[in-house]
């Protein structure tokens, strides 16, 4: 049996199935995959390390992490001080719903299946199971609520 080097090891030991908690909404399971250690705090660094796990490359997965987790981070907090560490809060990412969205969760985290539908049946053209990227803006746009600079 040929053996492994440390950072195998290492990389294999991180990989490891973490249960979501049963009381979670559908948008909290979504979030908690960039929960990279369980700690129901999403960290710059642990979207990072999601975005990579998904595919993406360095830069998209860098600039991605900060402008979510600047923009999410203080809406998730208790209180209102911010932290520097712009962490998200798993609980409350319901909060940072915001107007221009699809409708695909409600105000509450709950997944709307129909909406989810909808969206492959109004916009998606070339095929019937993806959206190309202008299919994907013109759903975007298509769904902006007027003067939601930030949504």
């Amino acid at each position: 049996m040929a053996s492994s080097s440390p950072l195998e090891i290492t990389a294999q030991a991180a990989v490891v199935e973490k249960p979501i908690p049963l009381d979670e909404n559908v948008l909290q399971k979504h979030v908690a995959f960039f929960d990279r250690n369980g700690d129901c705090v999403v960290y710059p660094w642990e979207t990072f390390q999601g975005f990579r796990a998904i595919g993406c490359g360095y830069l998209l997965s860098m600039a991605a992490s900060m402008f979510i987790n600047f923009g999410l981070s203080r809406k998730t907090r208790p209180g209102k001080f911010p932290s520097l560490l712009l962490p998200i809060e798993v609980k409350n990412i319901h909060k940072a719903k915001h107007g221009s969205d699809s409708g695909v969760y409600d105000n509450e985290g709950r997944f709307v299946p129909a909406k989810f539908e909808e969206i492959f049946s109004k916009h998606s053209h070339a095929h019937h199971n993806a959206l190309t990227s202008d299919e994907l803006m013109a759903m975007l746009k298509e769904n902006r609520v007027p003067k939601d600079y930030v949504g």
